[in-house]
């Protein structure tokens, strides 16, 4: 009876760190003085030649779809990338995400694109796994489609965590 007790405690103690852990915030503060928050990108697709990180970006006024593409271009063709977005939610419906930003980060070691997701849009991100991205790779090849494979509801639970927070406020 004790050994039942103590898994009990040991699958409750498990899980409740665990759903603490998904709202594990960070945050930075970039050279204009911005604060931004946001948690570690998490791998949504990987192959032998490309994977791609997403995670949710905030500066508690917008949110931030941040996709970290593996392999990445040079600095000089990247800064290229500037099309907008499109996200296929379990709606199946095709969602824009408008482009944000191009970064080079790190020394240079990871190119990170942002995408602003749209107020009338946070709903469905909040609400539905994300299942297909496709990014133009503008003046690096064409339209790179990823069909997610892990980690679906990443922004959901990203998202989720923000808006939980504005909500104690």
């Amino acid at each position: 009876m004790k050994k039942i007790n103590f898994a009990i405690v040991f699958l409750v103690v498990l899980i409740s760190t665990k759903m603490i852990a998904q709202c594990d915030v960070k945050n930075r503060v970039l050279a204009d003085g911005t604060m931004l928050y946001y948690f570690e990108p998490s791998v949504f697709y990987f192959t032998k030649s490309k994977s791609l990180k997403i995670n949710i970006v905030t500066d508690k006024e917008h949110y931030f779809i941040a996709l970290q593409p593996t392999p990445f271009p040079p600095k000089k063709e990247g800064k290229k990338i500037k099309k907008d977005l499109i996200i296929h939610l379990a709606d199946n419906k095709p969602y824009k995400v408008a482009h944000y930003d191009t970064q080079y980060r790190e020394n240079d070691s990871i190119m990170q694109v942002l995408y602003l997701i749209d107020d009338k849009d946070i709903e469905a991100f909040s609400k539905l796994e994300a299942l297909v991205a496709e990014i133009n790779m503008e003046g690096t090849e064409f339209v790179r489609s990823y069909k997610f494979k892990l980690h679906k509801n990443a922004i959901i639970e990203q998202l989720n965590c923000f808006l939980k927070k504005e909500g104690e406020k």
